[in-house]
């Protein structure tokens, strides 16, 4: 099965002025982000601004940068949806593609009780039975929290490999790791509690914080994987300030914000987001200058 590494970026869509995508920055930035720290980039995520991509721009991306990090880093695509048929159909097509995975959001607005989230994941899973998913629970914007009972179920299908845990609980981190095997990845969904998570058996984090300090988030993990807690408590007291403010208002707002700032012409994000109000820029500047970011 395959192996996403320690650091996951999910990365953002750049946009062009007129607001269609910008695949030749997308392109620019996949290989920078390869070369910065990033084992695997998260494609047409949250942070990737997918509710405002049509499937055909996200199919094109999955592309473009399968293409840009080929040799360099693993593509994860981000297929699902709260349809479950369109996620079927969504997730096969970028097996096709010979993309390394598929990201699985918790299905949004409709709130499926537990027992449908389960046939929701185990419908997508054996529709492509060879093609690693990753689970995504994401309560603060799905309005459904993916219990870790139902979590445990589902890592007992063979290409269900992992979950995106982003719900800010650590007692729930704690039992995904009581339930399920070891084998089974368990990534921070939030930079700041990458740390915790590690403590509790993770594996990694998909970050958005990494397009800025990808090698850092390396450093840190590597850190605490070689026993010393001591410089990856550092490194992640050093961060957080970074990682607070990424969250300043809904992601990815900061983050196109900080991208502008160090030259990259990623765009505003589409409607119904909108760009970084100017109190909040200043907030901004201020932390990525004392990490010398900018």
């Amino acid at each position: 099965m395959v192996n996403f590494g320690r650091v996951l970026t999910a990365m953002i869509t750049p946009f062009r002025d007129e607001g269609g995508v910008n695949y030749e920055v997308a392109e620019r930035l996949a290989a920078h982000l390869a070369d910065n720290g990033s084992d695997t980039l998260v494609v047409c995520g949250t942070t990737g601004e997918s509710p405002t991509l049509t499937w055909d721009e996200e199919y094109q991306l999955f592309q473009v940068v399968q293409k840009a990090v080929a040799g360099k880093a693993k593509v994860m695509a981000g297929t699902g949806s709260n349809s479950t048929e369109e996620a079927i159909t969504a997730t096969q097509k970028a097996a096709k593609l010979r993309i390394d995975g598929s990201l699985q959001v918790v299905p949004y607005y409709n709130k499926p009780p537990q027992s449908g989230l389960y046939r929701h994941f185990e419908a997508i899973a054996k529709s492509c039975p060879d093609f690693p998913l990753m689970l995504y629970n994401v309560p603060s914007r799905t309005g459904q929290n993916l219990q870790p009972e139902t979590v445990a179920r589902l890592a007992e299908i063979p290409n269900i490999v992992a979950i995106k845990e982003a719900s800010g609980n650590f007692d729930q981190a704690s039992q995904l790791r009581r339930l399920t095997p070891p084998e089974f990845a368990l990534y921070s969904g939030d930079d700041s509690f990458t740390l915790a998570m590690l403590a509790v058996g993770g594996t990694g984090v998909v970050s958005v914080a990494s397009h800025l300090v990808g090698k850092e988030l390396q450093q840190m993990i590597q850190a605490f994987e070689a026993a010393k807690t001591a410089l990856a408590t550092e490194i992640h007291l050093k961060l957080f300030p970074l990682f607070k403010v990424l969250f300043c208002t809904a992601n990815p707002i900061p983050l196109k914000a900080a991208l502008k700032l160090q030259g990259w012409e990623v765009g505003s994000p589409r409607l119904p987001l909108c760009d970084l109000p100017v109190e909040l820029q200043h907030e901004l500047e201020t932390v990525l200058k004392e990490l010398s970011l900018v």
